[in-house]
């Protein structure tokens, strides 16, 4: 299972209306550490398959998704819960960091 790319359009329908938890990978294609995360965010998508839900903004595609979210720097991980910011993590990360700050 990879992630599920979402736009400004699809956004509020997989994200906020989503139940449970949603970790939104907002990134764009020139950013190195973007690409850097990229399998790691694909890892953490097919082994929480049915626990989390991974989804993947590219924010120069979606600018009202990462202006209404304050995403000045990416990889932006966002995690929702039930609709709500329920944490944020800026740059490139570990799997292992962003599974223990998920809480999964």
């Amino acid at each position: 299972m990879k992630a599920i790319e979402v736009t400004d359009n699809t956004f509020d329908t997989e994200v906020l209306q989503a139940e449970g938890k949603v970790l939104v990978d907002m990134w764009a294609p020139w950013c190195s550490p973007c690409r850097m995360m990229a399998p790691v965010i694909d890892d953490i998508a097919a082994e929480y398959d049915g626990s989390l839900k991974v989804c993947k903004l590219n924010v120069d595609e979606n600018p009202e998704i990462s202006s209404r979210y304050g995403v000045m720097s990416i990889p932006t991980l966002m995690l929702f819960e039930n609709g709500q910011v329920a944490g944020k993590m800026v740059g490139f990360k570990p799997k292992e960091e962003i599974v223990r700050e998920l809480g999964v």
